[in-house]
């Protein structure tokens, strides 16, 4: 895109990429103990999805004891806060995320264990939250020692996974106000990659019926869980007339209690992603018409409710590039004996992996081109209100896939805490950069404006509905 390149050549030059980093690694090395601190207390208590008590009063009292200003309880979430440093414009926001995943292993070894708790930090949440308040401390001590003007703020954005926490505090206008907003994610790599995302939307559709005999009075019954079989099966068929980058998946969370008693309540959990809201939609409309043809059609009842819906994640390739040259600058991640030994033992586990350990010292070739991703994210109705970028680094070992308990093990050591000091570096210098350089903060706005046109209204796919608190509770 030509208007890319241009304001790209416009750039102002005279905050380089080395002095950034110059400028930031005495304050971010000062603060390295902080974010490890945080880090590991997050990963030892993997508290879910708007759980997260213990992980937010950890990140809201660090945070608060070096000078921020604290919100705790913002957008109706208990566990989601505002932290300020600093007054006035530009304000430039980072966002922590803290949330575990269900249902997988927290040990920190090298092979896979039987799993010992009912929540671990498979995506690396915990040094997502770590990092960004380690980036955050560093900047605040560069701002107060150099008379910098601004604010710096960080967002606590709580049940990333499947909550869309986020889309809640850009609904309460939290990111109204903000020039600029950064991230970064954990993963087997390092990069800053100009990319979108898939929409995503999420229900559990529950299924009333009537509950009889299965065998001494079958004809009394009802089933619920037919209900649910007949959606599944019309939503599979949908699968060959639907655009090819869409993705539906399912699970049936209950279906009865017993064989022999025709299942009164029967619930099934959709997902739902499409490369953009406007395509989303109409297949979203599908899916529901499916579930109340599946209820017509069994002689049963079907209610649903929405839990989630996240925009595809708007790109900005002036901010995605001058984070890449952070990250060139500050280079990749590197083992000592004790990490390559844990290393060697997690990767020769995997299955069908290809990534030599040595990719993890490499910072990954910038592109122009703006890359599709299969996955989804609630960063993704953030990057439709204020530019935003974030990028990877190599927390895990190369070749661990996420969500697994490879990346589990990493993060609770100090192969992922390396990946966070990367990360927090370049956080931290990028912030620098968009603090003092309005020429960037002008370039970077011009191509999200460019990108969003004229007329934008944001609106939320999850409709006007609370946050879904008790999505991660037991019934």
């Amino acid at each position: 895109m030509r208007f890319i390149k241009f304001w790209t050549c416009m750039l102002s030059t005279a905050f380089t990429v080395s002095t950034a980093l110059a400028d930031v690694k005495v304050y971010s090395d000062a603060h390295k103990q902080a974010a490890e601190e945080v880090a590991s207390k997050l990963w030892d208590w993997s508290e879910l999805g708007y759980l997260e008590r213990r992980s937010s009063e950890l990140m809201q009292k660090t945070l608060e004891e070096a000078g921020f200003r604290v919100r705790a309880g913002v957008a109706d979430i208990e566990t989601a806060f505002v932290a300020d440093y600093g007054n006035g414009e530009p304000v430039i926001a980072m966002m922590a995320e803290m949330d575990a995943l269900p249902g997988a292993s927290q040990q920190a070894a090298p092979t896979e264990l039987s799993r010992n708790t009912e929540a671990g930090h498979a995506c690396g949440h915990n040094l997502f939250g770590g990092g960004v308040v380690g980036a955050a401390l560093a900047v605040k001590g560069w701002m107060q020692e150099n008379g910098i003007e601004g604010t710096l703020r960080v967002l606590g954005t709580p049940a990333e996974e499947g909550g869309s926490g986020k889309v809640y505090l850009v609904r309460a206008g939290l990111f109204d106000d903000v020039d600029v907003a950064l991230h970064w994610h954990p993963s087997d790599s390092n990069q800053s990659l100009a990319a979108t995302s898939l929409a995503n939307k999420s229900a559990k559709f529950s299924f009333t019926g009537i509950a009889s005999h299965a065998s001494a009075a079958p004809e009394r019954g009802r089933s619920a869980l037919d209900g649910v079989e007949a959606m599944n099966y019309m939503v599979n068929l949908m699968r060959e007339h639907v655009p090819s980058r869409t993705r539906i998946h399912y699970v049936i969370t209950h279906g009865g209690d017993v064989p022999n008693i025709v299942p009164r309540h029967a619930e099934v959990y959709y997902y739902v992603r499409a490369p953009s809201a406007e395509a989303l939609e109409p297949i979203w409309q599908r899916v529901e018409a499916a579930a109340k043809a599946g209820a017509l059609g069994t002689g049963t009842e079907v209610t649903w409710e929405v839990i989630h819906g996240n925009h595809s994640v708007l790109p900005n390739t002036v901010l995605a590039k001058k984070m890449h040259d952070h990250l060139v600058g500050a280079g990749g991640v590197s083992y000592d004996d004790k990490e390559l030994a844990f290393a060697q033992t997690l990767q020769a586990n995997f299955n069908g992996n290809t990534k030599p350990l040595s990719s993890a010292g490499r910072v990954m070739p910038w592109s122009d081109e703006v890359a599709s991703l299969g996955g989804s994210t609630d960063v993704g109705d953030v990057s439709w209100v204020v530019p935003t970028h974030g990028i990877s680094t190599a927390t895990w070992v190369p070749g661990t896939p996420p969500h697994s308990w490879a990346a589990v093990a990493a993060s609770g050591m100090s192969i992922g805490h390396k990946g966070m000091h990367l990360a927090a570096e370049v956080l931290a210098a990028t912030a620098q950069d968009l603090l003092r350089d309005p020429q960037l903060r002008d370039a970077i706005r011009a191509e999200f404006d460019t990108r969003r046109g004229s007329g934008y209204e944001y609106r939320a796919l999850l409709g006007d509905r609370l946050p879904p608190l008790d999505y991660r509770v037991n019934p």
